[in-house]
């Protein structure tokens, strides 16, 4: 109270002892007060780098520039790893390549002599279309025969990796000729063996093999109808020619020779093989059999030379001579049973890439090739021969025929209810609504009739 009238009136205030300081915030107490940092100077860098000249130049050295320096092998440990693989792989791809196109060279090699013998043009090339600037250049009709356009012929050709295609036209009797190389997807290691694995778990898998497939394919009387021609005068010299030639037409029939081991697969997936008998015949050898519609077509087919050229084949080699006018999938439609003449021939590839390794294929591959000539002079056998080949595809005709009748007739019936329905429909539009109902009781006592009737015929 003192201290308070004396600071009232402007005395001195008494001497008292100090407070007790707060132990809570002693150390702020302390605490010195903060004070700003100086800012660097523009010439002062925020950091530095130790730099070395080196001797006798002016660049300073820094390792940041010396990959060697700063990098050891120990940082490109997954890099040693992949890159041998991936290497390695692209090396397999490209020495499976190379083995295919190899073995598909050899092969044309070995067989192209034959060809070129038996047909007037082998392989794939022809003439090109010219070019716009090649027409309107001065002189487009002697550029239109140029030898520019000719386009070299290659007798193989590489469709893919693992598939080669060859043709061949220009033989009477035979309207053009179809050669398929398979070959192993050496390229692809994996996805062999995955084939391979699947074929000895699965049936349906077949293992990988290395093929031959040759269709040639037979005029049959049909040479105006296949042969391409340019002009009217063109078409008057092939008519003459075909009249001058023998009649390339024949008999039709299915029949084979196949190995053993494909004839139950060839009968499961071909509906031409399916309408065949299978027999053994002396003739052939013991991996060898005969499928054929009539005992009296194979004592013509299976000549002497022929079974000489299936034993030397060889049973690893050989796989099946079909001669067929029947489609390879059952026909679903009438114009499927049309019969189409062809030969097809199937050779497993020799382990071996050398022309030498078709010495043994060669003998079979001319009779192929010379088939079709024998047919056309001499295929015509006796009626009643012909009656029993033709009774079964009748009767396929007949159930497709009476397939076709009842598809015809379901679309007539559902055409005339549409048709009711459409003047069910547009009589009730321009009824009243109690006449609607007339109307529509009468149509459900009609069905309640018909019903009742059903049920009294059933009882």
């Amino acid at each position: 109270m003192t201290d308070f009238v004396k600071g009232l009136f402007g005395g001195p205030k008494s001497s008292a002892a100090p407070a007790a300081e707060d132990s809570d915030f002693a150390d702020f107490a302390t605490a010195a007060s903060p004070s700003p940092a100086p800012l660097p100077s523009s010439s002062t860098p925020f950091f530095t780098v130790p730099t070395i000249s080196t001797p006798g130049s002016g660049v300073p050295y820094t390792k940041w520039y010396r990959v060697w320096e700063r990098a050891s092998p120990s940082d490109f440990v997954q890099e040693a790893f992949f890159i041998p693989i991936l290497l390695f792989m692209i090396g397999i791809h490209y020495w499976g390549r190379r083995t295919n196109r190899l073995k598909a060279r050899n092969w044309a090699a070995a067989h192209a002599p034959l060809l070129q013998k038996e047909f007037a043009h082998v392989g794939f090339g022809g003439h090109r279309s010219p070019s716009m600037e090649e027409i309107e250049a001065p002189g487009a009709a002697k550029a239109a025969t140029s030898e520019s356009l000719v386009l070299p012929e290659e007798v193989i050709k590489e469709r893919s990796a693992q598939e080669f295609l060859s043709y061949a036209s220009g033989r009477q009797n035979i309207a053009f000729l179809d050669v398929r190389l398979e070959m192993f997807k050496r390229y692809n290691p994996p996805t062999l063996l995955l084939e391979w694995a699947l074929s000895l778990f699965f049936e349906s898998f077949a293992p990988p093999a290395e093929k031959m497939h040759a269709i040639a394919y037979a005029f049959d009387g049909k040479e105006r109808d296949i042969v391409p021609v340019r002009s009217e005068a063109a078409q008057v010299e092939l008519d003459k020619q075909v009249k001058g030639m023998q009649q390339s037409g024949y008999d039709g029939f299915v029949w084979a020779v196949v190995h053993k081991d494909s004839m139950r697969r060839l009968r499961d997936e071909r509906y031409d093989i399916s309408l065949t008998f299978t027999k053994d015949h002396p003739k052939l050898p013991a991996w060898a059999t005969v499928m054929s519609e009539s005992a009296e077509v194979t004592e013509f087919m299976l000549t002497e030379e022929l079974a000489k050229a299936v034993k030397e084949a060889g049973e690893d080699v050989f796989e099946n001579l079909i001669v067929t006018d029947q489609p390879i999938d059952k026909p679903q439609k009438l114009d499927e049973t049309i019969p189409r003449k062809r030969l097809t021939l199937t050779l497993a590839l020799p382990s071996s890439s050398s022309p030498s390794a078709y010495t043994a294929t060669l003998p079979l591959f001319s009779y192929f090739l010379r088939l079709p000539d024998v047919l056309a002079s001499t295929a015509h056998f006796r009626p009643e021969v012909l009656r029993r080949i033709r009774a079964t595809r009748d009767e396929e005709i007949r159930k497709l025929r009476r397939q076709d009748d009842e598809e015809k007739a379901e679309e007539r019936k559902a055409e005339a209810d549409r048709k009711k329905k459409t003047e069910r429909d547009s009589r009730l539009k321009g009824l009243s609504a109690e006449e609607q109902r007339k109307y529509l009781d009468k149509e459900r006592e009609k069905e309640q009739r018909k019903v009742q009737k059903k049920m009294t015929r059933k009882g």
